[in-house]
């Protein structure tokens, strides 16, 4: 898979980039693969969920409204979408077991860490279209992301390949 920034310089505006206040918590920084989408604020129910189902490359992004009061993902779930096959997880929210995280081979993406965990249980949504700051991520688009950040190939347009 070639860098973001030559995607990036190859199909310019018809893509997606998401922001570059998200940083790098997995081991992973390389990874791609179609999107699975959830929304949930401060309640990681479906996330958890999600990652003990076989991941098959795929990548889960999660709006979390941005909240950086409670962590959505540790090291816990993180080693389980790792277990199921699931290419890596996008943020757009806290986590926490910064140093476990670190050491899994899977790609994780957030905003911020904290050590206060989320709600086990509660409201939340998967498989619909989301913004993260302001960019879409419909379940389908193939997300990549590297050192550089994560972009967002609309599913039906052009192709990371």
């Amino acid at each position: 898979m070639r860098p973001t920034s030559d995607l990036y310089d190859i199909h310019g505006d018809a893509l997606g980039v998401l922001p570059p206040t998200l940083r790098h918590y997995g081991a992973r920084t390389r990874f791609h693969g179609p999107a699975v989408t959830v929304r949930t604020h401060e309640v990681n129910e479906q996330i958890k969920a999600l990652a003990q189902s076989p991941g098959d490359g795929r990548v889960m992004v999660v709006d979390g409204g941005g909240s950086a009061r409670r962590a959505l993902v540790g090291d816990v779930v993180a080693g389980a979408a790792l277990s199921n096959g699931w290419a890596g997880l996008v943020i757009w929210g806290a986590v926490r077991d910064v140093e476990a995280l670190a050491a899994l081979d899977i790609g994780v993406m957030a905003l911020v860490a904290t050590p206060r965990r989320c709600a086990l249980t509660g409201p939340g949504e998967t498989g619909l279209a989301i913004r993260i700051d302001g960019v879409s991520v419909a379940p389908g688009d193939t997300i990549v992301a590297d050192a550089d950040g994560a972009l967002v190939f609309p599913a039906g347009g052009p192709t990371p390949g």
